[in-house]
């Protein structure tokens, strides 16, 4: 397979990831996290499935040219992705489906064999087991930071298919913050608001550069595997973040860090931890996707043994971030519930400062050839650390 049609498949992930975010960034304060790449992944599962007007809408969101390319394309980055070494990094996809008809062959074939998902039928009339054991999946999934997905008020016979994806990460920083630096200081909500934050302090040589379109600096933190990082863009006004996500969402996310070189930073950076939840018919309906929640339009006839009319009833994404002095943990997962119808290197002589004291933006990448796969995107306004459940 040619490695510039892996590129298509890697672009196409990073100019959905520029639309879902621009979309959301619109419509939420504070932070801002999800995987769209975990959400990229279920609609590509579900497109396999779809016939006619919904498969080229769907298409044409996902920015794919047909679903034969899109699933071998996704089999490859999948196995790349689940084989990364010094960190640890997991990509799952299961398919709950309603004891019945079976799945077609076509679509089988696509999910479990190039999408590498597990498959399992169950009864959801049976709702409370149906929605325990969909949870236990991806408490396993997640390493227990995501312990419900779904509740059983939204399970009924009414239900047919549950698409799941689920990615865990967590990485080890190549250089570590020494906890005995790490002290109370101020976070600039606005240039007027402001909160208390543990701050991390660190003197090392990382990947930067100065962006003058986007009025921006840009610092690229290496994993343990030096092919993962986690991208830091930091607006230059404290009250820039705005600004900044207009133009960024008009940027090439695989060449984001192209240009940084290798120099001495005086690095300050914030200890978080983060959940984030959302239904996402709002997200999809403004990027075109409608007819996917249509109980009378939508078109899944390629999907399952049956004569009854699939549609989108439920589509959740939820995510978590931890980022402290040994890493980065983080996890997505996405869920899709499908109904009938009710009936170069520079050193200057000082360090640079990288003061991260005002609302930023996060991408965690993973570096592949001469481009990047988005695995996490978001906006960190709030740089809390929230309690585990």
């Amino acid at each position: 397979m040619a490695t510039e049609d892996l590129m298509e498949v890697i672009n196409a992930n990073n100019r959905f990831a520029n639309n879902c975010y621009k979309i959301l960034s619109n419509e939420i304060e504070g932070n801002v996290f999800f995987s769209p790449l975990s959400i990229h992944t279920v609609l590509s599962m579900v497109y396999q499935g779809a016939a006619e007007e919904t498969a080229k809408v769907l298409a044409k969101t996902l920015g794919v040219p047909n679903k034969e390319f899109t699933a071998n394309r996704y089999n490859k980055l999948l196995n790349i992705l689940n084989n990364i070494p010094k960190v640890t990094l997991h990509f799952a996809n299961k398919i709950y489906i309603k004891e019945g008809p079976p799945l077609k062959n076509e679509f089988e074939k696509a999910t479990k064999g190039l999408f590498l998902s597990e498959t399992e039928s169950i009864n959801f009339e049976d709702n409370e087991r149906a929605a325990k054991n969909i949870n236990s999946w991806v408490q396993d999934k997640t390493n227990q930071k995501i312990k419900e997905i779904i509740v059983p008020e939204v399970l009924d016979q009414y239900s047919r298919l549950i698409l799941l994806n689920a990615i865990y990460f967590k990485g080890n920083w190549n250089q570590q913050f020494p906890e005995k630096y790490t002290k109370t200081e101020p976070f600039y909500l606005t240039s007027i608001d402001k909160m208390d934050c543990q701050m991390m302090h660190i003197s090392e040589y990382y990947y930067y550069r100065k962006d003058e379109h986007l009025d921006a600096q840009i610092l690229e933190m290496k994993y343990a595997n030096r092919d993962i990082s986690m991208v830091v863009i930091l607006p230059n006004k404290i009250d820039g973040i705005h600004d900044l996500e207009n133009k960024l969402v008009e940027t090439n996310l695989s060449t984001i860090a192209q240009g940084v070189y290798h120099t001495e930073v005086n690095l300050s950076l914030p200890k978080f931890k983060i959940k984030t939840g959302m239904e996402l018919k709002f997200l999809l309906e403004k990027m075109g996707l409608g007819i996917i929640f249509d109980d009378k339009k939508a078109n899944f006839s390629e999907i399952s043994e049956t004569d009854e009319q699939l549609y989108v009833s439920t589509l959740i994404h939820k995510a978590f971030i931890e980022v402290n002095e040994e890493g980065t943990e983080a996890v997505a997962v996405t869920e899709m519930l499908m109904e009938i119808p009710e009936c170069s290197v520079y050193e200057p002589p000082k360090p640079i400062p990288f003061i991260v004291d005002h609302p930023f933006i996060i991408l965690l990448q993973v570096q592949y050839k001469d481009s990047r796969t988005t695995l996490f995107y978001g906006r960190i306004g709030e740089p809390i650390i929230r309690k585990d459940n």
